[in-house]
């Protein structure tokens, strides 16, 4: 309850973090109350953004690197960006080709806002980002359902073939996510069960960002 009220308290923007392991449903979560809060103050930057740029790299170079570590992200640069837009400039946040496993040439332009949400599988990995994030949320699913919706998403999103998204699950998503992931769980102020079908979970999460913005 204090730490609500001195997050409500602040002059500068709210930072929340929403994460979980691969098809949990954090990504999900964030799209709905992003939607929900549509004209607010309140912007949305997705760590899948933040993928290394692999320009010198052949195609097969980029196909083999493990995309669930987290030396995959340039991390120092969200961090910069965040901290950016938190002192309230605008910035030019990078655009991730997943079909070419690569950084896209184009960026989108992100203005500062009261609230801004930030979602990705690694997010509570590194200490300096973890300090930059007010809320924390850890998005809890079993692992066969996000196996599930991982296969769903990348064969028809990201058109990827059964055996590359089995093969890549098993080789580092699972054991990544049992490393990395899972263990970051014990830093979440909020922990929503069952991804985006949880609406109770969303809803309170959507209550309180409200709360948030009317104080401000």
């Amino acid at each position: 309850m204090e730490k609500i009220k001195r997050i409500m308290s602040m002059k500068r923007p709210v930072v929340i973090g929403v994460t979980g392991g691969s098809g949990s449903g954090k990504t999900t979560i964030s799209n709905k109350i992003y939607s929900r809060l549509a004209g607010e103050s309140v912007v949305m930057i997705p760590q899948d953004a933040y993928y290394n740029d692999q320009s010198e790299l052949t195609m097969a170079q980029r196909q083999a690197v493990n995309y669930d570590h987290p030396d995959s992200f340039d991390t120092d640069l969200l961090i910069r960006q965040l901290e950016t837009l938190v002192a309230g400039q605008s910035i030019e946040q990078p655009v991730y080709d997943y079909t070419d496993y690569n950084r896209s040439q184009e960026t989108v332009r992100v203005a500062p806002a009261d609230v801004i949400i930030v979602e990705g599988v690694l997010l509570f990995v590194e200490p300096r980002l973890r300090q930059l994030l007010d809320i924390k949320v850890y998005v809890d699913t079993d692992d066969d359902l996000r196996f599930i919706r991982r296969m769903q998403r990348d064969v028809v999103e990201r058109g990827r073939t059964v055996d590359s998204v089995v093969q890549q699950y098993l080789a580092t998503v699972k054991p990544m996510y049992h490393q990395f992931v899972e263990p970051t769980k014990r830093y979440a102020d909020i922990i929503i069960p069952e991804g985006g079908k949880n609406m109770v979970g969303i809803g309170m999460l959507e209550a309180q960002i409200r709360a948030i913005l009317n104080q401000k």
